[in-house]
C-alpha cells in the first residue's frame, strides 16, 4: 500500500495524483478529470495545426486548425491534449484563454478563437510628430510584451 500523502502515478503537467485501479471504483472518471484539469489549468498550446505531430510529448496541447486530419478529424477549433498516450479533446467555451508558445501571443475564445492582428508602427505622413511616434511605438512594444499583439 502506498503512502496516502504521496502517489506513485501523477499527471504529466501539474503532478495531480491519479487513483489506482479498484480504489473507490471511480478511477476512470477521476483520472479523466485530473487529466483535463492538468491540460487546461494555465493552458499553453504549442501552436495551431491541422494534423497531430508525428512524435507528440505527454502534456502537449495544440489548437486544432480547420480541415483537421488523422486523429484530429472533425475536431476543428478544439484543444487537443496529449495525456496517457492518447489525445483528449476539449471543446472551447466563451472566455477560454490560451497562450500560443509559438508566437508568445494570447488567444481568446468568444464564439471563435480570436487574436490581435499585427500592428505596423507609424513611419511616414505629411506631419511628423516624434513624440507621438515614440508614444505609439511604446504602446505597441507594451502590447507585444503582454502577449496581446504578435511579436512582429
Amino acid at each position: 500500500m502506498s503512502d496516502p500523502l504521496t502517489f506513485d502515478s501523477a499527471s504529466p503537467r501539474l503532478g495531480l495524483p491519479l487513483l489506482f485501479a479498484g480504489q473507490s471504483q471511480k478511477e476512470v472518471f477521476v483520472n479523466e478529470a485530473h487529466a483535463l484539469a492538468d491540460a487546461l489549468l494555465h493552458c499553453a498550446i504549442e501552436g495551431e495545426a491541422a494534423a497531430p505531430p508525428a512524435s507528440p510529448t505527454e502534456g502537449e496541447n495544440w489548437l486544432v486548425a480547420a480541415d483537421a486530419t488523422g486523429d484530429w478529424l472533425d475536431r476543428d477549433g478544439a484543444i487537443a491534449c496529449r495525456q496517457g498516450g492518447n489525445w483528449l479533446f476539449v471543446t472551447p467555451i466563451d472566455g477560454m484563454r490560451v497562450l500560443d508558445r509559438s508566437t508568445g501571443q494570447d488567444l481568446r475564445y468568444f464564439a471563435e478563437w480570436k487574436k490581435a492582428d499585427a500592428v505596423v508602427e507609424p513611419s511616414a505622413g505629411s506631419t511628423v510628430d516624434s513624440e507621438a511616434r515614440t508614444a505609439i511605438g511604446s504602446l505597441i512594444l507594451a502590447l507585444r510584451a503582454a502577449g496581446v499583439l504578435p511579436a512582429s
